[in-house]
């Protein structure tokens, strides 16, 4: 098995004043790994090598051919790639990623722009689109300041089921962390009951 985490939060989780969703998300991985020791690990930590925004010159880069685009445009596509390829090689993939201001990091949308390529992890049919990141199990973990799950002010858990599905993967399962602004411990504990609950699952 492939494990790809992704840590998509703008804090390094460092120590306990650190990202909450990297460590909860990296006790996940460490209880996937420990069912299965032969599995191999990559993370991606968006913190530590950010992906650049999706803006003109990307897109200038995108739309070039490859044979006609300059070593600049070359350099920035293969930014890109490095993350598809990551992901294509995935068996399992954990995402820690908080909610700032009701969705998802500025981190894991830039994230979410350059695995998302048309013709590569999913294409246009008559029928619509379809992904192409089928068959991979995705574990969300995300910390939040208040109480937002199965509320009008989570935006961020239906986006991305829509955002992951679009690119082929459905079989997604989150962890709460939730209340962490003013019921930290109770916050976490829930979190990690949720977490033994998936692994023995």
């Amino acid at each position: 098995m492939n494990i790809l985490q992704i840590n998509a939060s703008a804090r390094r989780a460092t120590d306990a004043e650190g990202s909450v969703s990297t460590r909860l998300a990296s006790e996940l991985t460490a209880g996937l790994r420990a069912a299965d020791p032969a599995a191999t690990v990559t993370v991606r930590d968006l913190t530590l090598t950010p992906q650049p925004v999706l803006d003109e010159a990307a897109l200038g880069a995108l739309f070039t051919p490859v044979d006609q685009r300059t070593p600049e445009q070359a350099a920035r596509v293969a930014l890109d790639d490095a993350l598809i390829a990551e992901l294509q090689a995935a068996d399992t993939v954990v995402i820690g990623v908080p909610m700032y201001n009701f969705n998802v990091t500025a981190q894991f949308k830039n994230w979410i722009d350059a695995v998302a390529r048309a013709g590569v992890t999913f294409k246009y049919t008559e029928k619509g689109p379809v992904g192409l990141l089928t068959g991979k199990k995705v574990y969300v973990v995300t910390s939040r300041g208040g109480i937002h799950r199965d509320q009008p002010s989570d935006q961020m858990t239906p986006y991305l089921r829509t955002v992951l599905a679009f690119l082929g993967m459905t079989d997604v399962e989150f962890v709460y962390a939730e209340g962490m602004a003013f019921a930290a411990e109770q916050g976490l504990a829930a979190a990690r009951a949720q977490i033994t609950e998936l692994l023995a699952a």
